[in-house]
């Protein structure tokens, strides 16, 4: 799937759209500003819009969080000192027992 950036200056606030070509079959995330009719990369023929499937994510978001979540944990356990997370496990473990 290809992504594609055009600026607009007419809106400064791009979004991305979900884009397919009824002749090629070309499928395609565009970043635009506008709603205008845009062509196919490969045929140049006039594209479709294509509405979000209901409860899809963004993969883009998605990717981003799970590059985060991948290193987040041991980064900073590393970046805490020995007290401090000794404090946090204290913490965690006095709340587990309140729970029962």
């Amino acid at each position: 799937m290809a992504v594609i950036f055009r600026p607009d200056p007419d809106n400064p606030q791009p979004h991305v759209v979900s884009r397919r070509c009824p002749v090629c079959d070309w499928e395609g995330i565009v970043v635009v500003g506008s709603m205008d009719e845009e062509d196919c990369p490969q045929c140049h023929a006039p594209t479709v819009v294509q509405p979000p499937a209901e409860g899809t994510k963004n993969p883009h978001a998605a990717a981003l969080g799970r590059l985060g979540g991948v290193r987040g944990g041991r980064a900073r356990a590393e970046a805490l000192s020995p007290k401090r997370r000794r404090e946090i496990a204290r913490n965690a473990a006095l709340a587990r027992w309140r729970k029962r």
